[in-house]
């Protein structure tokens, strides 16, 4: 049967999604070359002014706070989810599985709004944590969690864990177990097994995941707004606030435009980084 003639229904909406997407792009772009002008919602004439401010210690701090954060975020979730991935792939017990299954993917049920909340009354200074420390008599004061980088990068790890954990699965799940097996047969123990077995062979699937969840946290805005409170910002939340409290549509829009090239060139240094890893599992 030829499928041709399905071929232009099925691919319309992505290509008017596409369509959609660059032209929003393109409006972005325009109005970060515009001037700001005060009290007027109208922008100005063209300008490379917006951009030649972006090099302000004040916005450059925070372009590397984003990236900073992200790499965190990317790493921490990167060391929580393989076990539950691998454990998620090798049990063989349905029931544990599926109980392994909810607790990955319940996050994604979950809005970003009310997963931040949760954790604000986890972290808080009268939150859980700080109430079990404190009758237990291990700390007298709180411990403040909230308003700093541990906090955002905690909740930003919730955010990422489903999609690292799957990417790690996926990867998980495409390894010959019969490799292990022959290690095994020769003498290797379980964690040489895994160092020289394993780990190299579900590189393309930790490679996936962190790249995956830097970019997805590059854009992250309700939880370092509620969980960082104005002390840790994003470059989102300096968007929102110059662009919604400020009312300077053109220096916001050529902050979004550096941040999509940033993401670009970091995620890029990062796969060019993975490449010894993807030569080391070739061989």
């Amino acid at each position: 049967m030829n499928a041709q003639p399905f071929l232009r229904p099925f691919t319309a909406p992505a290509v008017l999604c596409t369509v959609g997407l660059v032209a929003a792009m393109a409006a972005v772009l325009q109005f970060s070359l515009r001037a700001y002008v005060p009290g007027s919602l109208e922008p100005g004439g063209f300008t490379l002014a917006n951009f030649s401010d972006l090099l302000k210690p004040l916005y450059a701090k925070v372009f590397l706070d984003t990236v900073w954060i992200c790499f965190l975020t990317a790493i921490c979730t990167l060391f929580v989810g393989y076990p539950l991935a691998f454990a998620l792939v090798r049990t063989q017990n349905a029931i544990l599985k599926s109980i392994l299954l909810v607790i990955v993917v319940t996050p994604l049920f979950l809005g970003e709004v009310v997963r931040t909340y949760s954790w604000i009354i986890v972290l808080g200074n009268n939150g859980f944590i700080n109430s079990v420390l404190m009758n237990l008599g291990i700390v007298r004061q709180p411990i403040q969690f909230m308003f700093t980088t541990f906090g955002v990068v905690v909740a930003l790890v919730h955010v990422t864990m489903p999609v690292m954990v799957v990417m790690l699965a996926a990867g998980l799940s495409h390894i010959d177990r019969d490799y292990q097996k022959a290690a095994e047969s020769l003498g290797a123990g379980p964690v040489r097994t895994f160092l020289t077995i394993t780990l190299p062979l579900s590189m393309p699937g930790v490679v996936a995941g962190v790249t995956t969840a830097f970019a997805w946290t590059f854009s992250a805005f309700a939880t370092p707004q509620l969980i960082g409170g104005g002390k840790v910002n994003m470059i989102s939340n300096l968007v929102y606030q110059l662009g919604f409290a400020s009312f300077n549509f053109p220096f916001a829009a050529s902050l979004c435009v550096a941040g999509l090239a940033l993401t670009i060139v970091v995620l890029t240094v990062l796969r060019l980084a993975a490449r010894p890893l993807d030569d080391l599992k070739a061989h």
